[in-house]
């Protein structure tokens, strides 16, 4: 049985990449575990925490990131980032946290953006200097990142677009300058989603998501991943089964199921998201709006070129003299304040006091996280209703 399970799972391998499924019939075929005897066409949940070893060349346990429920959705997510292997975890902080430890110790250093997300910054600020890691936080820019790196610098994060800002850094000269100094380069692809993005085929070496987000798309799970080649993902599970992690069957199902709807989540999603930075970039209120979509962006080209689609996140500065951010989320109906994103639902927050309330204040303003500041998740809903709500709450701003 074990061995036609992994021929199954080789000739899955052989047609994605030999004759190339796209991404849309990837998320709904790729990975799945096929039962011979019941023959469903879902990945069975298997239940267990315990498994029988004799006669297996491996022991399964959830711990060890190698179960089937597992298995299933790091081969889905495999074939839509076209990497060899990855890691799943229970949460994107653990993926992050994880993967940098898995590479840098003590007395190395660790170059990071600014504008990374608030945990991934709040763990380099709270941890790594207790663990003995250098590190330099530096601007959204490959010539800034590559001025920061030092003799003992041993990995290089960087996200984009940024959370909250959307700022946009040339990928693949990253990926270059990191190589030819013998860095590990680690990219936080949540934003993009392996639907508008492909780091990996840019020359980044490691793919980090927050599953929680547009990969479980329904704000009912939490879970993350790291993506790479086979040897980086092996060094990743080693010290992962010291710090634990590890996903449970039954959300792996829901993973599983959710990602078969990404494609056209994240499409309808980034329509939306176009449309409503428009609105909001010709509104008065608005003092100005953070989007690479925007032909007006300064993100706009480089986006272009390494992006299939803009993404569904955006944020937009309010001008407090015509409106008060705190006033204005409490006059949306339909858009909802709340933490997280990438959900079907589209939610708004204030990442002052949200994912950045962990970072000073002085820190903030340096960023440029100001109070006046909201970050839009855009969901799949009709646009026009989205932008009605949008509209209404400024109108009332400015009566």
């Amino acid at each position: 049985m074990l061995y036609l399970i992994e021929l199954v799972h080789s000739i899955q391998k052989y047609y994605m990449e030999v004759i190339g499924m796209k991404k849309e019939t990837q998320c709904v075929h790729s990975g799945t575990y096929r039962d011979n005897a019941t023959r469903g066409i879902n990945t069975p949940i298997f239940t267990s925490s315990s498994f029988e070893y004799l006669d297996r060349t491996e022991c399964l346990y959830p711990r060890y990131f190698n179960t089937p429920n597992q298995n299933a959705v790091v081969k889905k997510l495999c074939a839509l980032e076209g990497a060899e292997d990855a890691v799943l975890f229970s949460s994107g902080m653990a993926a992050i946290s994880t993967t940098i430890l898995a590479f840098a110790g003590m007395g190395d250093h660790v170059v990071m953006l600014d504008d990374l997300y608030g945990g991934t910054h709040a763990f380099a600020t709270d941890e790594f200097q207790r663990v003995g890691i250098e590190y330099t936080f530096t601007a959204t820019d490959a010539d800034s990142v590559r001025e920061a790196l030092k003799e003992n610098t041993k990995a290089v994060v960087i996200e984009s677009p940024t959370n909250p800002l959307l700022k946009v850094i040339d990928i693949r000269r990253v990926a270059e300058f990191a190589k030819e100094s013998d860095v590990v380069t680690i990219i936080d692809n949540t934003f993009a989603t392996p639907i508008n993005q492909n780091p990996i085929k840019m020359g980044i070496d490691i793919v980090v998501h927050s599953g929680t987000k547009y990969l479980g798309g329904h704000s009912d799970i939490c879970c993350g991943f790291a993506v790479t080649t086979e040897e980086k993902a092996e060094r990743i599970r080693a010290l992962a089964r010291h710090l634990g992690g590890s996903l449970n069957a039954i959300t792996c199902y829901l993973l599983e199921r959710s990602l078969k709807t990404l494609a056209i989540r994240v499409q309808r999603q980034t329509e939306n998201a176009g449309r409503i930075a428009d609105f909001l970039d010709k509104h008065p209120a608005v003092r100005c709006v953070n989007y690479p979509g925007l032909p007006g962006s300064g993100s706009h080209s480089i986006a272009g070129s390494q992006m299939e689609g803009f993404g569904a996140m955006l944020s937009f500065d309010l001008d407090e003299t015509k409106a008060k951010a705190a006033r204005f989320v409490r006059q949306l109906r339909l858009i909802k304040p709340a933490v997280s994103l990438g959900g079907i639902e589209t939610t708004i927050c204030s990442p002052a006091v949200t994912s950045h309330a962990k970072i000073s204040e002085a820190e903030r303003k340096r960023i440029g996280i100001t109070d006046s500041l909201l970050r839009l998740s855009v969901g799949i809903e009709q646009v026009e209703d989205l932008i009605a709500d949008l509209q209404e709450a400024l109108d009332q701003e400015e009566e």
